[in-house]
């Protein structure tokens, strides 16, 4: 693997969040919810924004439990979008189930530019996505076009320290399955401000995660080591413990760094 993880050609995805990483996600993190922190992490990422009625466009929203919290809590008009059509065909049923389907759309799309006219949303949001996204500046510049003049940009990510991966990095990835293109904080911040953005904020999350998933690795070997193989068998049981062991071990390292960064187009 490269410095950057290997992005599938333009045009093209397949698919990596399969039933098994979905239960053990949901199992760990709340129904509804592919990345860490649940709805606390959702109302973090907006925190100080009015989105009562406001257009907000969720990019990878996954399952869409963070929809559910955007839309029915804080009253805004969601739009949620994602590269795999059974996440969201899921979260369309969650939205229904929640009442919740007239408040929220979900689109499946495709790798590239966003398929929106100019100035569509007053928010665009994201979680845990940009940091699986290669060509960032393409997509920090395609949100800066979708939004609306004075719109905010605002994002939960996984990032990285300074340094090149480690051997401990790259076994991680490899537990997990899935595609990385991780970047710095600062990196992401000069980024935004290369698109066009203002009043960039960037905010390391300060050992929150690392927090958690300590807690999380140890209820994997004692509360939750029954659930885990009711829901997904005994081989997936240990490949998650050991997934989670190995990202214990980067985020203690410091070399994956959690964080928050958001980012205003003038008005």
């Amino acid at each position: 693997m490269s410095e950057q993880a290997e992005q599938a050609a333009p045009g093209s995805h397949s698919d990596e969040y399969d039933d098994a990483m979905v239960a053990m996600l949901e199992l760990i993190w709340g129904e509804g919810f592919l990345a860490p922190g649940g709805s606390a992490t959702v109302r973090r990422a907006v925190g100080g924004l009015d989105l009562a009625g406001k257009a907000v466009l969720d990019i990878g929203c996954g399952i869409g439990g963070g929809d559910l919290v955007l839309a029915g809590e804080l009253g805004a008009q969601v739009t949620g979008i994602d590269l795999e059509l059974p996440l969201i065909e899921r979260a369309r049923r969650s939205a229904e189930a929640a009442g919740l389907a007239d408040r929220i759309a979900f689109r499946h799309t495709e790798p590239g530019p966003l398929d929106f006219a100019d100035g569509s949303f007053d928010v665009v949001y994201s979680s845990g996505c940009f940091t699986q996204v290669e060509d960032k500046a393409g997509m920090f510049a395609e949100v800066f076009r979708v939004l609306k003049p004075g719109g905010t940009f605002t994002v939960y990510d996984w990032m990285k320290g300074p340094d090149p991966y480690s051997t401990d990095m790259r076994t991680w990835f490899e537990l997990e399955g899935l595609t990385y293109a991780m970047e710095t904080l600062d990196a992401h911040g000069k980024l935004m401000e290369d698109a066009g953005f203002v009043e960039v904020a960037l905010e390391d999350d300060g050992g929150w995660y690392r927090d958690h998933c300590r807690g999380e690795y140890e209820k994997m070997q004692g509360p939750f080591k029954d659930r885990m193989l009711d829901a997904l068998g005994r081989e997936k049981q240990k490949h998650f413990i050991e997934n989670w062991r190995a990202m214990l071990v980067v985020l203690e390292s410091g070399e994956l760094r959690p964080g928050f960064y958001r980012g205003r187009k003038p008005a």
